[in-house]
């Protein structure tokens, strides 16, 4: 009898800074470099680890002294990231201006990713964003 596989879950919390946020794709790359088609998810999902990461830093109103959670999951060949937060406000896309220096990264979630979305917290305290990244073709798989 056969038995179903559950997806190797990685998570683990960082401090709330944005100093941080190279330390969480470092821990990605190393997750990813575990999986046999780790590499098909790097880039994209580094670039949006690292905004969600950054978002939850720059936006959340929660204390200082609170950590952030990072989440990788494998899940039915779609790599699932989730960034949680104590803090209670939602992300919303917006459009920057020209010559604003911040407000892309979500619009950047929203074109790479193949889902994202918004979820509150178990026991009512945060949320979690979360972003389901598809797999890229491997360089050596690409037609010249």
């Amino acid at each position: 009898m056969l038995k179903a596989c559950r997806p190797r879950t990685f998570a683990t919390r960082l401090d709330s800074r944005t100093d941080s946020t190279p330390l969480a794709r470092h821990l990605l790359r190393a997750y990813l470099s575990g999986l046999p088609t780790g590499e098909c998810y790097s880039d994209t999902a580094e670039l949006l680890l690292g905004e969600l990461f950054a978002n939850a830093v720059q936006h959340s109103d929660a204390p200082d002294d609170r950590r952030i959670e990072i989440r990788f999951a494998l899940v039915n060949s779609r790599l699932r990231l989730e960034v949680h937060d104590a803090g209670s406000g939602r992300p919303s896309l917006r459009t920057a201006a020209p010559d604003d220096e911040h407000g892309r990264g979500l619009f950047l979630v929203n074109e790479l990713a193949e889902r994202w979305g918004c979820c509150p917290r178990s026991g009512g305290i945060g949320k979690f964003v979360w972003a389901l990244v598809a797999p890229s073709l491997a360089p050596a798989a690409i037609a010249v």
